[in-house]
């Protein structure tokens, strides 16, 4: 049956946008067709920015911008534009600051009125149709809103003025004088500890997100110190979370979040960044611990990943919704009636027993999230099965339970493939390799990385998305680092050097089109883009790291395999520009505390042998299995002619036999004299 109603969006390759493109209200991509609308008619603007997989998106327009009656006061008063959060982080960045500013809160939908100069003078987030539990009707706010614009224009224009320059504020970074103190990482690690939840893990209360960058820190903070406080913590978060409902006991990988302080309901969509960035920690306790588990889990979100987050050219696709036949959560619960019938009763009773399956259900309607609720060994007593035995067929018994969930009608996919989530899933797939050796992992990342350096590649850009074989976008700062971050971790797993003068040459780019000159510091845009109200040099590591936290980390690789002591000193400016702020708020900055320890303490590591010598691969396997988080691991073969530029740590030493390893690890006297100075 042919839509009653189809608008502009139906031009676009966005599944987000696609999914309102027969929506009764007159939507426009964002573009210069909406904005001189809005200029030539004095009209206000409707920005509405959200994602694929965010729940009260889909709510919100089954709501409102499908009902006619609503569709008619927008397109009658406003000029109504749709954003992709994912693919224009630019304006998600800045309106979500102006929205925290007016309301004191933010999040997605994210609904904000802005004046025919993009200024914003009223924002919210989701609005219900109609008054309802004390917050106003979506159709009570257009009509005041419009009102006011036009017979306040004088007010709305006094209040547009102070938001810009507010929100100008809060991207200004002003200049500073103090020294960096080593002392900050104490300080951090007491801060981490005030948000840390003993008895659950994870930071914070409700709702509880899994904070992969801080737990990467205190590992980190671990290994320099030896606190083993620091290091109960990552445990005890990582095994909570492990055994949570967050967790997808049947089909691996991770949920967003959980609504809950106890890791056991999550909210339902799977993010393609929070599984890189927390196979990743997993891997990385795996070498820290030698814990089986954690290794088990990571393997257990690259196998989701690569069953149903890969395209078959080889990228990795963004979301995977929460939602299946409209119900939110519907392809992952189970009755216990359910489970017993597949299992049988023999086995059914101590699966329920072991992850938490009633009869009454714990969500709601008899149906259940799996979780792990009891130990194997109470489970193993309740039922007289020896521990052994019980393991192997609660293994039988997921592989039969995934299999009958595989007939269910599954989550819908965000097929949109981007550049910087995908530089993250190359990195913890080569990380994956490191751990277990196994090729299919490398593999993996070597097409996902061929993947963008041949599709999303345009007249020298590198693009931000891609959708149905079209690439569109300039890459941000984001989409740069986290690729140049994957490149190089690849070079450090198979030592070709293709991917190594791609990254430099990348990296080249990166500083040409974000660089400030200035004040140093990666700007998110490039230089000579579209105007916005703001540009920013975001520093905050939020649910990905900063452009700038990833890209010291770069910096500094690069810097000691290239012998250039100039993008060193661009590490340091940055860690020097922020400063003011991740040592008074440490929580917000767990990354670039990261990269500050990085650079602190750097550790060259170089190998002289050829790759297919059995002793080379055996020094490369010990390496690749220990916990180095300040490692910058270089090899050269004498089998091969190599640039000049590269591995000066190598290239100036006599080597009389092959293998050789040599490590040194560096003070970066350049920052320590700075420290002592000031």
């Amino acid at each position: 049956m042919e839509p009653k109603y189809t608008n502009r969006l139906i031009h676009e390759t966005s599944p987000y946008l696609l999914g309102h493109a027969h929506n009764p209200v007159d939507w426009y991509p964002w573009g210069e067709e909406a904005l001189a609308r809005a200029k030539k008619e004095n009209k206000p603007i409707l920005l509405s920015i959200g994602y694929s997989s965010c729940h009260w998106c889909h709510v919100m327009e089954k709501e409102s911008f499908e009902d006619e009656t609503i569709a008619q006061i927008m397109n009658e008063q406003f000029i109504n534009i749709k954003v992709d959060r994912e693919e224009r982080p630019d304006l998600d960045e800045i309106y979500m600051n102006a929205v925290q500013l007016m309301t004191g809160s933010g999040g997605w939908p994210m609904t904000v009125f802005l004046t025919p100069d993009l200024i914003p003078f009223h924002a919210g987030t989701y609005f219900p149709p109609e008054d309802r539990g004390g917050m106003p009707g979506f159709k009570k706010v257009l009509r005041v809103v419009s009102e006011y614009y036009h017979s306040h224009f004088g007010e709305v224009e006094k209040m547009a003025t102070q938001v810009k320059n507010a929100l100008q504020q809060i991207v200004s970074i002003p200049p500073h004088q103090e020294a960096i103190d080593e002392t900050i990482f104490t300080h951090a690690f007491e801060t981490f500890k005030k948000q840390f939840d003993p008895v659950n893990g994870g930071f914070g209360r409700v709702p509880k997100f899994p904070n992969s960058l801080a737990l990467s820190f205190l590992l980190r903070y671990w290994k320099r110190t030896g606190s083993k406080e620091a290091l109960r913590s990552v445990e005890w978060t990582l095994e909570k979370m492990a055994d949570g409902g967050i967790y997808d006991h049947l089909g691996g990988g991770f949920h967003r979040y959980a609504v809950d302080e106890r890791w056991l309901i999550p909210h339902f969509e799977k993010m393609l960044y929070d599984n890189a960035l927390l196979s990743r920690t997993y891997f990385e306790a795996y070498q820290a611990t030698g814990q089986e588990r954690y290794r088990c889990v990571g393997e257990k979100i690259l196998q989701y990943v690569l069953s149903e987050m890969r395209s078959p050219e080889g990228g990795f696709y963004s979301t995977q919704d929460a939602e299946s036949e409209g119900e939110e959560g519907k392809f992952y619960l189970w009755t216990q009636d359910q489970i017993k019938e597949i299992l049988g009763k023999e086995i059914g009773a101590p699966f329920c027993a072991y992850y938490g399956v009633s009869q009454h259900g714990n969500f709601k309607e008899g149906r259940n999230v799996l979780y792990i609720e009891s130990p194997l060994e109470k489970v193993s007593q309740w039922y007289g099965i020896p521990v052994e035995e019980l393991e192997k067929r609660l293994e039988e018994a997921r592989k039969k339970l995934f299999l009958q969930r595989e007939k269910r009608a599954k989550p819908n996919r965000d097929k949109k493939i981007l550049t910087a989530w995908n530089g993250l899933m190359i990195s913890s797939f080569v990380d994956g390799f490191k751990v277990t050796n196994r090729e299919d992992y490398l593999r993996a990342a070597r097409e996902g990385a061929q993947f963008i350096l041949q599709k999303m590649k345009s007249n020298g850009d590198l693009m931000r998305v891609y959708v149905k074989g079209i690439s569109r976008g300039k890459g941000y700062s984001e989409d740069y680092a986290f690729f140049i971050q994957a490149l190089i971790d690849l070079y450090e797993s198979t030592f070709e050097m293709k991917w190594l003068n791609e990254a430099d040459r990348l990296n080249q780019e990166m500083i040409g089109r974000f660089w400030d000159e200035k004040e140093g510091g990666f700007f998110f845009t490039e230089k000579g883009g579209a105007p916005l109200i703001a540009r920013s040099k975001n520093p905050y590591d939020q649910a990905v790291p900063s452009a700038n936290s990833v890209a010291v980390f770069n910096l500094i690789r690069l810097g000691f395999l290239k012998g250039d002591e100039s993008l060193k000193k661009k590490a340091e400016k940055i860690l020097y520009l922020f400063y003011p702020f991740f040592s008074k708020h440490p929580f917000g900055f767990p990354h670039l505390l990261s990269g500050l320890s990085f650079f602190l303490w750097p550790e060259e590591i170089g190998l002289v042998g050829s790759k297919s010598d059995p002793r080379v691969k055996s020094i490369l396997k010990t390496i690749h299995l220990t916990y180095l988080p300040n490692k910058i691991l270089s090899l050269r073969d004498p089998e091969e002619s190599l640039d000049g530029k590269w591995f000066p740590f190598l290239m100036e030493k006599t080597i009389e036999k092959t293998p050789t390893l040599l490590s040194v690890k560096i003070q970066p006297a350049f920052l320590l004299s700075k420290m002592r100075e000031r």
